[in-house]
């Protein structure tokens, strides 16, 4: 076996390659840009060299700078992870000729199925089920829109060599094709170093099904079953699971049976993946692409198969033959993985990034709730990649477990510092279409039509809330009364009542509650009810576990002097807890209107400003481009929410922004 390898990637993907490398007795090697030199992998790694400065194509995109990496440090095989140069046929074809392992497929086999247009007519050949369009590159955005027209709307814009939603549009109209089509060619251009970009029929009700299939060096290929991603936010992945809730066997063998016969037909070595687009209405199935790298929801087949696809991936490299046939592949329960992205739900997904201040997940438990993650506490988001904090993988006996465990588990996620996609994630898991399994792509613009607001997922125990905020309020007054050398008067309290005040869109409400000291908690009287609340709860953990009259719940506090902020369910909940005579003065006081910002144009994210799409003194009407931002390599397009008149330019195209910059000011 290899005795050392180098990863040639970054983040929560070479901590995982790490893991197994260690498992198998190979020591590792990290490369890393200046931006990563604190990060967790390196520090993992048994040696790390730097490539370079932090923007990719500086670093992790140059293949000679971690091919002279491979040679200063002796390593004898390369890991790509995902993205960067995963699926870079050079890379692989000059790996080669340095005598050094590519631990992946063959570089023909990545160029055959890398490029998507290539990769379409090859499937063809293969006799696998293809969609319609039109596979040649497209010239400009004036030949895609009269692509788009022949087809017949909609239609998806995608990047040749795109991956991971970038490089990828739907289009319903002209005026979509026309500008999708430019945006689709300049993440290309940024992301994958090729601009080519082709259109073809978006299928109605899809599902987004992929077949995982292994090969080696000796003809053996196997399908480890499906994963179905269809819960999708901006055509990027948002939460996965395998099996499918959609997929019968005979579907099921039909796929899998088509995905070997391509990856056969390409000599396909190692690990891959075969992605569908099925139709919801009809089981319809057609190829999508073949990505030949390891996929970022792997671990879900991992759990349901109980194989390593990293040890798999390293041995096939090695030469070694593929231990299992397509008899011996099972299926074992139900395995979920939500992506915990970097992102502000509640200001329309807008990249956060910055220090986390804490990163507590929920605790591993073997064959229950796995956490892959490149990051720890104190440790920082960049803006120069990828969103991803964690992926968080749950497996149960059933579907209906997997969510259970999924639930629990986001609860349980702590992150503060940055914003993060938890809410929303643990919204999606207690929402009845995704429960029922029956949905597709669309699911998340079809249900959250206008964003994500937490009023969106009413919490169905608000006294459960309500209590534990009583709970935490008297716990830090009982504290504080029992300190001592304090101004006389000031006298613990035994039977107050409070005012709890729920601070909502809706309105205050104000409710009176009682708690009262008891063993292991507090007693709660809550709208002529009783709560129980007991737990080990310890004055300032952001994580809060205890039982309410025997039920056990875990939920997360935040305390702001007098206001309180709980997390539970996808719901976020402040309070303001305080004597009666406190609120009465409260209420007094006059309210604090926010000033008027309506006049500018702010930087929604830290990001790139890439575009300025106006000049001084020009008329804009509502809707029309106004700048672009790249950030965590996405294009961002800023549109006027309304009719307006631009009197000032604040930033040029090329300047860094932070949050809530000033690009642009109107008369």
């Amino acid at each position: 076996m290899f005795t050392k390898i180098l990863i040639a990637n970054r983040g929560e993907i070479a901590c995982r390659v790490i893991k197994t490398a260690r498992k198998m007795g190979i020591k590792t090697v990290a490369v890393y840009s200046e931006a990563d030199k604190d990060a967790l992998f390196v520090d993992l790694a048994d040696e790390a060299v730097c490539i370079g400065p932090a923007a990719s194509k500086e670093s992790y995109l140059v293949a000679d700078k971690i091919i002279a990496a491979c040679k200063q440090t002796g390593a004898e095989a390369v890991h790509p992870g995902y993205g960067f140069l995963s699926e870079n046929a050079e890379f692989s074809r000059r790996l080669e000729e340095e005598g050094i392992k590519f631990i992946g497929p063959k570089h023909y086999s990545i160029a055959k199925m890398g490029d998507k247009i290539e990769s379409k007519k090859l499937a063809i050949e293969a006799k696998v089920n293809t969609i319609p369009g039109h596979n040649d590159a497209i010239d400009g955005p004036d030949a895609a829109v009269e692509i788009a027209r022949k087809i017949g709307y909609p239609v998806m814009i995608k990047a040749s060599a795109g991956g991971g939603g970038k490089g990828l549009r739907v289009a319903y109209n002209d005026a979509e094709a026309h500008e999708g089509f430019s945006s689709c060619v300049n993440e290309a251009r940024n992301s994958f170093g090729d601009d080519r970009v082709f259109i073809e029929k978006y299928v109605l009700e899809p599902r987004h099904i992929e077949i995982q299939v292994l090969g080696d060096s000796h003809g053996n290929y196997v399908y480890l079953n499906e994963r179905d991603c269809s819960i999708q936010r901006r055509h990027q992945k948002v939460i996965e699971e395998a099996p499918s809730p959609f997929v019968d066997p005979e579907m099921r063998k039909a796929m899998g049976e088509q995905a070997v016969a391509l990856a056969r037909a390409v000599n396909y070595e190692s690990a891959g993946t075969v992605e569908f687009v099925v139709s919801g209405a009809t089981k319809e199935f057609y190829f999508l692409e073949m990505n030949t790298r390891l996929q970022v929801e792997h671990p879900v087949t991992e759990l349901i198969t109980g194989l390593d696809l990293v040890e798999q991936m390293i041995r096939v490299a090695y030469g070694e033959k593929l231990p299992l046939t397509q008899a011996d592949v099972q299926i074992n329960g139900w395995a979920m993985e939500c992506r915990i992205n970097a992102e502000d739900p509640f200001r329309g997904f807008l990249p956060s990034t910055g220090r986390l201040v804490k990163f507590q997940p929920p605790k591993e438990v073997p064959g229950q709730v796995r956490v892959d993650t490149g990051v720890y506490d104190g440790g920082e988001i960049s803006m120069y990649y990828d969103s991803m904090i964690a992926k968080l993988i749950v497996h149960g006996a059933t579907r209906e477990q997997a969510i259970a465990r999924m639930r629990d588990a986001l609860n349980g996620f702590v992150i503060r510092g940055i914003s993060s996609n938890i809410p929303f994630q643990a919204a999606l898991m207690q929402h009845p279409v995704f429960h029922s399994g029956i949905f597709d792509t669309g699911f998340i613009p079809k249900h959250y039509p206008t964003g994500f607001d937490a009023s969106m997922v009413p919490h169905d125990d608000p006294a459960l809330l309500v209590s534990v905020a009583a709970y935490v309020y008297r716990a830090f007054t009982d504290r504080s009364a029992s300190i001592t050398g304090q101004l006389q008067g000031h006298e613990r309290i035994v039977d107050d009542h409070w005012m709890v005040i729920r601070l909502n869109k809706e309105g205050n409400e104000h409710h009176p509650v009682i708690a009262r000291p008891i063993d292991g908690g507090y007693h709660v009287e809550y709208k002529g009810e009783s709560y129980e609340i007991k737990s080990d709860w310890k004055l300032g953990e952001s994580l809060f576990n205890g039982t309410c009259n025997g039920e056990e719940f875990t939920l997360q506090v935040e305390r702001h002097k007098i206001k309180y902020s709980l997390f539970h369910w996808g719901t976020r909940a402040d309070f303001m807890v305080m004597s009666a005579r406190a609120a009465e003065l409260l209420a007094l006081m006059p309210e604090k209107l926010p000033p008027d910002l309506s006049k500018y144009l702010l930087s929604p994210m830290p990001g790139l400003l890439r575009e300025i799409s106006v000049q001084v003194g020009q008329e804009v009407k509502a809707g029309e481009k106004l700048a672009v931002i790249e950030a965590m390599k996405m294009e961002n397009i800023l549109k006027a929410e309304q009719d307006c008149k631009v009197k000032k330019i604040s930033a040029s195209a090329g300047a860094s922004l932070s949050v809530d910059e000033v690009i642009i000011e109107f008369e």
